[in-house]
């Protein structure tokens, strides 16, 4: 079984975060609450932990695993450009449950963008989640903490079920509530493109920034 980090009368939250950024630190994954559903979080600059997230989920590596930054100014040093509608929808709705898909940096893992050239990141509006991206230094990985194919899980029980010891630890703070997961964006083009549907509506987005999504 993996190591249950969880907030009780002997472990504050800090220990359990500085906990889970040890683990991830030493190369190891975890599974961590996220404001939509429960994420798998390895350190995304090393390779060997990137690839037992394609191995823990059974994910075709055709596929991108996008990435969980602790701050708003981490995302520069991982993409190549920002175009105007992709610094609009960062200053609308981050931190919070929007994926947005760059350019990528050139010293970005092709096992991340699965040799698209481009990554999706998004800082999380769940506080944990980017005080263990601070802690571990480096950006998270941030598929869902799932088997390919099986459903999004909103609990540590759920992670469990489906990966039982495949994981080094996981953070238990208790259920997302969420039944979906983030929206994402492709902010590439001038005219970005969704796609994938989640936290986020495509009329909440042009409400807040008159970009009409594609």
């Amino acid at each position: 079984m993996p190591q249950i980090l969880k907030v009780n009368a002997d472990r504050s939250e800090e220990d359990v975060i500085q906990s889970a950024a040890a683990i991830i630190s030493r190369g190891g994954v975890i599974a961590y609450p996220t404001e939509t559903i429960y994420g798998l979080g390895a350190d995304a600059t090393n390779e060997q932990a990137v690839r037992r997230i394609f191995e823990i989920k059974g994910r075709n590596s055709n596929n991108p695993v996008s990435l969980i930054i602790g701050r708003y100014q981490d995302v520069y040093p991982l993409v190549r450009a920002l175009k105007a509608p992709g610094v609009k929808l960062m200053d609308a709705f981050w931190p919070g449950p929007l994926t947005i898909v760059f350019e990528a940096a050139s010293g970005i893992s092709p096992l991340l963008t699965a040799n698209t050239g481009k990554i999706g990141i998004r800082l999380s509006g769940h506080d944990t989640a980017r005080r263990i991206a601070r802690a571990v230094g480096k950006p998270l990985t941030a598929t869902s903490a799932n088997l390919s194919g099986r459903p999004e899980c909103a609990t540590a029980d759920q992670v469990i079920a489906q990966l039982g010891d495949r994981l080094d630890a996981i953070v238990d703070l208790g259920n997302t509530n969420a039944t979906a997961g983030s929206t994402v964006i492709d902010a590439t083009t001038e005219q970005p493109v969704i796609l994938r549907t989640g936290g986020i509506s495509r009329e909440e987005i042009l409400q807040k920034t008159g970009i009409q999504i594609r």
